[in-house]
């Protein structure tokens, strides 16, 4: 008899239905009692063994018995046990993939909700959990850049380093969309990505980049695909200005005291993904312009990396659910 310390509970949590099978076996011993008052009772009188010809109260017993031990495996089922420990090889595969998201002053706009940069990280969030064995960086940049976030294929630390962007961590200058570029060129030569290196730029467009054509060609002989993601509108809207408390304190002006208006400017975006085999998508409030993201990027063939050992539990459901079977079949044939 094996013994039930080393089973291991896969599914804890569907306990809960043990307070079901509690209120089932109250029903069939309700049920096995009234039987058996009746039984007594037309054990007593004169004709009652006409009555009783193919009833007898150690076949109502033995069917109560079997119907209990139905319901009981069929609870050890949803609890999914599980023993006997394997070790199983797999092969990793994936794809490298950074994210540069704009942290200029003008993606704290406000013409998406809540604004630019608030909108582009929930895109960005949405895209990772769409994404399965990937493994992802974030880069941050605006006149200069950062690796945020290397490489990884744990995404909970990706949206830890994500969450942690918020004002504080917008940049004053302008926006260089070359400084991403080259960031991410470097970012890939260091972790010796051979194929597949890809680039997704959330940004609004606005661009001071000095040396961006050659960027571009060095991205092309790098065999960098750039996918961009413009954040905004065309009609554009105030950037505002925050204090050190957090709270709004104005709009941005220029130096004749006019309010600046920042538009998204997706001829930049559209062109740089043009040059480098990538595409340009403007984000909307649906999910059809990640949908058409993802497809792009699982187009891309898969990186071998390493194998890896595990060790994994064989679940051992399937023995319990036969058990309940043949005891449920049983009670049906008495």
């Amino acid at each position: 008899m094996r013994n039930w310390v080393t089973i291991t509970w896969l599914t804890p949590e569907n306990k809960i239905y043990f307070i079901l099978f509690v209120i089932a076996l109250i029903a069939l011993a309700y049920r096995w009692y009234r039987s058996y008052r009746l039984i007594k009772m037309l054990g007593k009188t004169i004709n009652g063994h006409c009555f009783l010809r193919n009833t007898s109260l150690t076949r109502v017993t033995i069917k109560a018995i079997f119907w209990a031990l139905g319901l009981f495996f069929i609870f050890i089922t949803l609890l999914h046990p599980a023993w006997n420990k394997k070790e199983e090889s797999v092969i990793q595969e994936g794809r490298d993939l950074f994210i540069a998201l704009d942290i200029s002053r003008s993606m704290l706009a406000q013409d998406v909700t809540p604004s630019r940069l608030e909108f582009a990280k929930a895109k960005i969030r949405s895209l990772v959990n769409s994404l399965d064995s990937e493994r992802i960086g974030l880069i941050l940049f605006s006149g200069s850049s950062l690796v945020q976030c290397p490489l990884t294929t744990d995404h909970a630390a990706f949206f830890m380093y994500l969450n942690q962007i918020d004002i504080d961590t917008i940049a004053s200058g302008t926006t260089s969309l070359d400084k991403a570029i080259a960031q991410a060129i470097q970012a890939f030569k260091e972790t010796g990505t051979q194929k597949n290196k890809l680039l997704v730029i959330f940004s609004d467009g606005e661009d001071f980049s000095s040396n961006l054509s050659a960027l571009k060609n060095d991205a092309h002989e790098q065999g960098l695909t750039i996918f961009t993601i413009g954040i905004g509108s065309a009609e554009g809207a105030p950037i505002p200005l925050y204090d050190y408390s957090g709270k709004q304190s104005g709009h941005l002006r220029d130096a004749n005291g006019t309010v600046v208006i920042s538009r998204l400017n997706d001829g930049i975006l559209q062109n740089l993904a043009q040059d480098v085999g990538g595409i340009y998508i403007h984000a909307t409030q649906d999910q059809n312009d990640l949908s058409t993201l993802i497809h792009l990027v699982q187009k891309h063939e898969k990186e071998k990396r390493d194998e890896r050992t595990f060790a994994r539990l064989e679940e051992q459901y399937p023995f319990f659910l036969i058990i309940s079977f043949i005891c449920l079949a049983i009670e049906w044939l008495l």
